[in-house]
């Protein structure tokens, strides 16, 4: 590391669990993020600023005014922009070492299959079941560790699906593809703007976790937060053996239970 890096990473640096070998292994990891709305405002730059080496970031939407009530990469500047190019200025003023990789598509199954392989950690910042399952069968596919999040009105959710072991919980076992899960839009459900920043900002504490591989991440755990009462639930995941996507029997298994 150059002067200028031990610097900007000296609280990093500071920190026993991460140190300059961790640090270094931070600039050479590579996280891909799906979606820059709400969530993945806040992942994308603090990941930039811990020091991410390559960033891959997706996204197919422009800059709206009603975006700019929670997604914070954004501005009115960057209004009628594409996300993807008004992110990588933001993202690049916070950190130029920072190698962004933009990808201004609608992803489809293949195309994720391909984005994913090329990830050390997945993030999913997405707001539709469809993207989501397609996020997950990707990952499970190539055995990749993904970061979920997701919020709606004053309600948010964030968990970790580590595929790289066969034993743990994918995402579609716990909610599974056809089942009763119905897309929520803010658009047309309203979301509490400081919200999608806290559920965002542990989905990259969890990617920095898992790349670094320190502490405890949620795998296996699905963290909920009522943002009007400020109250979290724990509640534990355990895989579906019966599971189409990632299931190794036919066999039904209880899939939830609450740890307070």
């Amino acid at each position: 590391m150059n002067d200028d890096q031990l610097l900007r990473y000296s609280r990093h640096i500071l920190l026993q669990q991460i140190g300059i070998q961790g640090q270094e292994r931070l600039t050479k990891s590579r996280a891909l993020i799906i979606g820059l709305g709400g969530l993945g405002s806040p992942v994308a730059m603090y990941l930039a600023a811990s020091g991410i080496g390559k960033l891959i970031i997706c996204d197919d939407d422009n800059v709206d005014l009603t975006n700019l009530q929670r997604q914070l990469i954004h501005n009115n500047e960057t209004i009628g922009m594409s996300k993807i190019r008004s992110a990588t200025e933001a993202i690049t003023k916070i950190n130029p070492e920072v190698n962004i990789v933009a990808v201004q598509e609608h992803v489809d199954e293949e195309r994720l299959l391909q984005l994913v392989t090329g990830a050390d950690v997945v993030i999913d910042a997405s707001d539709n079941f469809s993207t989501r399952h397609a996020i997950n069968q990707a990952c499970v596919t190539h055995k990749k560790p993904l970061v979920s999040g997701a919020v709606i009105r004053f309600d948010g959710q964030v968990s970790v699906f580590d595929l790289s072991n066969e034993a743990n919980p994918c995402y579609h076992c716990l909610f599974p593809k056809g089942g009763n899960n119905e897309d929520m839009r803010c658009a047309v459900m309203g979301v509490f703007s400081p919200l999608v920043g806290i559920i965002g900002c542990i989905q990259a504490s969890e990617a920095i976790k898992i790349l670094l591989s320190i502490g405890r991440t949620l795998n296996g755990r699905l963290l909920l937060l009522d943002g009007l009462t400020m109250e979290w639930r724990s509640i534990k995941l355990n895989k579906d053996p019966a599971c189409t996507v990632c299931g190794v029997s036919n066999t039904s298994n209880n899939l939830v239970s609450l740890v307070y």
